[in-house]
């Protein structure tokens, strides 16, 4: 680019020179002598000054653009071209599943992880963490399948792994073991964790400290919310093979799994009922009293994490005290 740009900037100079040397250095009518000196000062003028005026006014920095060479995406393709000699080369698939997590190409962390777990024959817990946490980065229902079995192999491994106990708690939780759960809670805050995580534990025992009652239970089981789902005629979108619509109930004050989530098939208007049921956790119910987000979202992927783009519609909910609830999917996700 600079090349062409100096081809270009020199020819137009040259250009230049000619129109105005020429009349100074022809033979002259009057037999007087050609305006040599002049034209050699035109000629000095021309190359200082358009020179000095560029290097005055020009705005151009004269370093070179990165190397596309330099760019996480064309590095990590460097270096998995490279493992592809180097099949037992522990670290470099571990930095390899590390580049692709940060690139957020999950599948492909996932592949990087799992070929350092074979070469590590299964005890490197950097691997199967990187595992575990590239499958819930698609889908967090994974907990309660692979990317919960994923630590529980860590919890084998090392027993205290403050990632693996937070993780492995929730997913005990999922499963209905809400002692396993309890115990990994309270071993968690032994470590001291940063104040956030501390207070997401602390939430969850008290709330399994509720959920002990058998009464409260029988309340959760009985609350529901029924939902009447449409779309927004004037809502334009394009749906691909693997889109679902999700219909799910959160606690807009309590971050976390949903209290109730249903995958459904698109069909609408759609009639659908949340209970206790369709709880993600034991410990996230449905209950009479609590006020929640109702949103149905039309995902094109066909997973449950919102994408930009999403056709969705969200309505609050008081439990127990609203009725048959209209939900109209009229936006899109930002």
């Amino acid at each position: 680019m600079m090349f062409a740009f100096v081809l270009i900037a020199g020819s137009l100079a040259a250009g230049a020179a000619v129109l105005l040397l020429l009349p100074l250095v022809r033979q002259r009518p009057d037999a007087r002598p050609a305006a040599g000196l002049a034209a050699g000062g035109v000629l000095l003028a021309l190359l200082f000054g358009g020179a000095g005026l560029y290097a005055l006014l020009s705005n151009y920095t004269w370093v070179d653009a990165p190397a596309v060479a330099d760019t996480p995406a064309a590095m990590a393709a460097k270096l998995a071209k490279r493992l592809a000699s180097e099949p037992d080369n522990l670290d470099g698939w571990l930095m390899l599943g590390r580049t692709y997590s940060e690139l957020e190409q999950f599948p492909l962390a996932v592949r990087a992880y799992q070929r350092a777990d074979r070469v590590a024959d299964g005890r490197n817990v950097e691997a199967i963490i990187g595992m575990a946490e590239s499958l819930l980065a698609t889908d967090f229902d994974q907990l309660r399948g692979g990317a919960g079995r994923l630590f529980e192999r860590v919890l084998v491994l090392e027993p205290n792994n403050p990632k693996a106990l937070l993780y492995g708690a929730f997913a005990a939780l999922s499963h209905g073991e809400s002692a396993t759960a309890r115990d990994r809670f309270t071993r968690m805050l032994a470590f001291n964790p940063p104040p956030q995580i501390r207070e997401i534990i602390q939430k969850q025992l008290s709330i399994l400290d509720a959920a002990g009652s058998a009464e409260q239970g029988a309340a959760a089981s009985e609350a529901r919310i029924d939902v009447h789902v449409t779309v927004d005629s004037k809502l334009r979108y394009k749906l691909g093979p693997n889109a679902a619509l999700f219909v799910l109930a959160r606690d807009p004050a309590n971050p976390g799994p949903p209290f109730a989530a249903k995958r459904l098939p698109l069909s609408f208007p759609l009639e659908v009922t949340l209970t206790g049921a369709d709880a993600m956790l034991p410990s996230r119910r449905i209950a009479a009293g609590q006020t929640l987000d109702v949103v149905a979202r039309i995902s094109m992927s066909g997973t449950p994490q919102s994408a930009s783009g999403d056709p969705f519609g969200q309505v609050s909910y008081h439990v127990g005290k609203d009725g048959r609830l209209n939900i109209v999917i009229d936006r899109l996700a930002p």
